[in-house]
């Protein structure tokens, strides 16, 4: 496929590793000739890295099975999810997943991205759902500020909320700048 044609969620070979695209933006300068600039994320190490194509480049695009699973615990080993189809258990190390793990909750149904028959990593949605469970008490008729205070969901997501949140308080979160939406 060409390099024009990457757009998030799309996975790529490149130098023998599988490589998922998680951001691109078309840049077209002054001078010289049109380029992608790409985020990818190694789905074996889980590593991010900034990869520029030429809009001409030919880029080596496969495909990624999206199967539900089910986010059972986490353990020493790793994170334990269940295929919801076949019912077996994939352990996936914690540094691959990265950050993942902070946006799902146990027993929530996710996307697994699986190649060649392994599962190796997960597809978050675009906004979450996550309980405050700790924050500093909030401040009476402050909705009209822009005033943001730090705020633990239960999963122990750290996020900045507007000064009206409270704990017990249900909020949509964007998994992938991991900032405050509104209120669920």
């Amino acid at each position: 496929m060409k390099a024009n044609d990457l757009k998030p969620g799309k996975a790529i070979v490149q130098d023998g590793q599988v490589w998922i695209v998680t951001k691109t933006d078309h840049v077209k300068p002054g001078k010289g000739g049109a380029f992608v600039q790409a985020k990818v994320k190694n789905m074996k190490t889980g590593n991010v890295q900034e990869k520029r194509f030429r809009s001409t480049d030919e880029v080596d695009g496969i495909n990624l099975d999206r199967r539900e699973m089910e986010y059972l615990y986490s353990d020493g080993s790793g994170a334990i999810f269940m295929d919801t189809e076949s019912f077996d258990q994939i352990t996936l190390p914690e540094d691959v997943l990265g950050d993942a793990l902070k946006y799902c909750k146990p027993n929530e149904k996710i996307n697994g991205l699986h190649h060649d028959g392994q599962c190796l990593s997960i597809e978050l949605p675009q906004v979450v759902e996550l309980e405050v469970t700790d924050a500093p008490p909030g401040v009476k008729n402050a909705t009209a500020t822009s005033v943001m205070k730090e705020a633990t969901m239960e999963t122990g997501l750290i996020v900045k909320v507007p000064e009206f949140i409270n704990i017990g308080d249900r909020i949509r979160v964007n998994t992938e700048t991991g900032e405050y939406q509104s209120r669920a």
